[in-house]
């Protein structure tokens, strides 16, 4: 007799947890391997700008990390099957409903709430552990306990302020739309994500950082030539005090629309001269200039189209709840299984999405390069990889599965091209 698809999928997503699971270790164990076998020499094109005990440190900083991100796989794929097929979301419900939570919706955000609760307390030590272990080890830490807890505090209210009302909309559509909900939620998340965009940088991201305007103006008066002469408006430049969280560096857009502003770590203004920030920033124009923003965000608009015009299906298949570890049908018990198992299945395509991302940094690179001075690009890499500590050596392999920046010695070859 053909197996019932209930257990089909039982067993797949059981031989998917286990093969992903054991793939990520593999290629963890690699990398940290890879990068200890290559720590005691600095990469030829290195050598000249970054000394043998940086590179170390990078090494033994990436393996340090990725040590912990093995053991919080392997504690993720555990906590997975314990929610689905181990019966952990039908307990959770099961529990709300002895507790008499005889309306749907409520009783769906709270099952829901409880599971990401759940989730959340596995990834909680890990991040602390990180923070105050690893990160402190090696001398980019700032953060307090205080601050660690207070920021997890309002990172957990931001979520239930802005998550909430999308959560109810979900299942309002899910139970109320009729046929069609999947379309209908979609263009709801959608439209809330374009909102998200908008806002996010005046009226969320002030909650966790002090952005303040850019006071060098003789710095503001080079960048605001370079946006000008690039097509590019914002609303402002602006300073965040990265430097209370962390001593690594960065810069980056963010904002749609009319709300787009450039942000500066106060971190990497200190480490890096004016040439060298104009080509930071030339190459995040390159990123616009290419519409890898939009593009972007087109892309995740499609994939969430594709993934809720599936669960528009599955939610009608009695053996997609069976075959994952729920006895009680419901709306909410759709909607969270999708999201947990989802990523398992979805694994085998972060090569191609790592890829693409590096595509759009070599396109950014070669903008920066016709727009600023690569050379000076080149200087500010070797000082970002130099003081965040990143390994100039990674696994290639492993690189492939999860960088979406190109490994160093790539990049900076491709920049050195543009100099000749």
């Amino acid at each position: 007799m053909p197996l019932a698809p209930s257990y089909i999928l039982a067993f797949t997503f059981i031989a998917l947890i286990v093969s992903t699971t054991l793939i990520r270790v593999w290629l963890g164990r690699r990398h940290i391997s890879y990068v200890q076998t290559h720590r005691n020499e600095v990469p030829s094109a290195f050598k000249d700008s970054i000394a043998l005990d940086a590179h170390q440190k990078a090494a033994d900083y990436s393996s340090a990390k990725t040590k912990l991100i093995i053991i919080e796989v392997l504690a993720q794929a555990v906590l997975l099957l314990a929610l689905t097929l181990g019966g952990g979301l039908q307990l959770i419900d099961d529990i709300w409903r002895n507790l008499l939570v005889t309306q749907e919706i409520i009783r769906g955000a709270l099952v829901i709430c409880s599971a990401l609760l759940v989730s959340s307390f596995i990834d909680l030590p890990f991040e602390y552990y990180k923070t105050f272990a690893i990160d402190e080890k090696f001398g980019f830490n700032k953060m307090t306990p205080a601050m660690f807890f207070s920021d997890l505090v309002k990172h957990s209210l931001v979520g239930i302020a802005l998550g909430a009302p999308i959560l109810f909309a979900a299942l309002w559509l899910m139970q109320e739309a009729g046929e069609y909900w999947w379309l209908y939620l979609w263009l709801t998340w959608s439209a809330f994500n374009l909102v998200m965009l908008a806002v996010y940088p005046t009226f969320i991201a002030p909650l966790f950082n002090k952005f303040a305007p850019l006071k060098d103006e003789a710095l503001k008066q080079r960048i605001e030539a370079l946006l000008t002469k690039c097509g590019f408006k914002s609303q402002g430049l602006f300073v965040m005090d990265g430097s209370s969280r962390s001593s690594h560096g960065n810069a980056y857009f963010t904002g749609f629309g009319a709300s787009k502003r450039v942000v500066f770590f106060d971190t990497l203004l200190e480490r890096l001269n004016a040439d060298e920030i104009e080509a930071v920033l030339a190459h995040e124009l390159g990123h616009f200039k290419h519409h890898h923003v939009i593009k972007r965000i087109a892309l995740m608009f499609f994939v969430s189209f594709l993934g809720l015009a599936l669960l528009g299906w599955l939610i009608g298949q009695a053996w997609f709840y069976t075959g994952l570890g729920v006895s009680q049908h419901s709306d909410y018990m759709a909607l969270i299984l999708f999201l947990l198992a989802s990523p398992v299945f979805l694994f085998i395509l972060r090569p191609l999405m790592a890829s693409y991302s590096r595509k759009n940094e070599f396109e950014a690179d070669s903008y920066a390069a016709k727009h600023a001075n690569a050379s000076d690009l080149i200087e500010a890499l070797v000082k970002l990889y130099r003081d965040n500590a990143s390994t100039l050596t990674p696994d290639p392999l492993h690189s492939a599965f999860y960088d979406s920046h190109p490994p160093a010695s790539i990049r900076i070859s491709k920049l050195v091209a543009y100099t000749q």
